[in-house]
């Protein structure tokens, strides 16, 4: 048999899992799972705004004192919040129209997070095709922390300490990473490569990025001023961080060559957050992150819905189901860090995983 015979023949045979999947599908579309939830979004958008009014007020009447720091961290928050409504705008969950969750989650991410559409979308989309493939990822590229094998042992030797106890590292450099974040926007924006929206982006990100600032110093003392500054973006990486780090870290990671099919690579590779309507408050609903990656377009609401649904295929098809508390999959994280830093991350298994084989 040629080689061309055998791919055909692989390529005819069915797909149980990959079948199953789209039966899955069926079943959450017919139970209304996908239908957009606009009174839902609406009336959290008028609450984030009200607080984000309440907040600038609250700035405005306490003038040059140490509680501006409280305003501070309350406004780091909602940049958070603002931060889930846009992510959910780029997924499609909020609008039917294309373009009115583009520019919603456009505008949103820009002026209120001071995160560009265009560089989310590039960065965020390679994620969700990808999540734990070596090399494909984004998020587990080599940077200040390394999450698989390969990026630690490429990592100097005089780094070695720092490497073998990353995982205590991950929250002290977490409130770093919403500016991270920022200058990558930019970053992105001022490239040669093609992107849509160049110039709105850019208005949008300079003028957001200078006015906190500028109106911090103009009516605050300098060390106040600066000090409101560093705890609003500190308060809002740390935020930011601490809700995606459980979704991903510390599970299965897939080599480049992984050949997994879409919903054995998105389950295995996820982890949610038990907690229940708070928790998808709190979280923005990432914490049912095995059925948003399953279902990118599903509004926030009807997650807790398809759990069920999906808890009940994965069992049904032999694919580990996990979900832990908030603090649990933190020990895991850091647990799973350290051992990635002494060269043993190929063959950490998540304690959840191995439960629920």
């Amino acid at each position: 048999m040629t080689q061309d015979s055998e791919r055909e023949e692989r390529a005819a045979r069915p797909n149980r899992v990959v079948d199953s999947y789209l039966a899955l599908q069926r079943e959450v579309r017919a139970a209304g799972l996908l239908e957009r939830r606009r009174g839902y979004y609406t009336a959290l958008f008028v609450v984030l705004v009200l607080a984000w009014a309440a907040a600038w007020t609250g700035f405005a009447l306490i003038g040059a004192s140490w509680f501006q720091l409280l305003i501070a961290a309350g406004l780091g928050i909602l940049m958070t919040q603002f931060g889930f409504l846009a992510h959910e705008a780029a997924h499609r969950q909020v609008f039917s129209s294309w373009a009115a969750n583009e520019w919603s989650a456009r505008i949103v991410g820009n002026a209120l997070t001071g995160i560009s559409y265009a560089m989310w979308q590039q960065k965020h989309s390679k994620h969700h095709s990808t999540p734990n493939v070596i090399g494909k990822d984004p998020d587990i590229k080599p940077g200040t922390i390394a999450f698989h094998d390969a990026a630690a042992a490429a990592r100097p030797s005089w780094l070695g300490f720092i490497t073998r106890h990353q995982g205590y590292l991950l929250f002290p450099v977490l409130p770093f990473l919403g500016f991270a974040l920022q200058v990558d926007s930019f970053r992105v924006l001022f490239r040669r490569a093609p992107v849509e929206r160049r110039r709105i982006e850019i208005a949008i990100l300079a003028a957001r990025t200078c006015a906190v600032p500028a109106l911090a110093f103009w009516l605050l003392p300098p060390g106040i001023a600066a000090a409101f500054v560093g705890v609003q973006q500190g308060v809002f990486g740390l935020y930011m961080g601490a809700t995606f780090a459980p979704n991903h870290k510390g599970m299965r990671i897939f080599p480049t060559s992984s050949k997994a099919d879409f919903l054995t690579r998105q389950v295995l590779a996820s982890r949610n957050i038990r907690g229940g309507r708070l928790m998808d408050l709190l979280m923005g609903g990432l914490n049912r992150q095995i059925e948003h990656h399953l279902f990118p377009t599903m509004p926030r609401p009807a997650l807790r819905h398809a759990e069920a649904l999906v808890r009940a295929h994965c069992a049904q098809q032999g694919i580990p189901y996990t979900a832990t508390s908030l603090l649990v999959s933190y020990g895991i994280i850091i647990r799973y860090l350290n051992a990635v830093g002494h060269g043993l991350g190929s063959v950490f298994e998540c304690p959840f995983v191995q439960e629920h084989r």
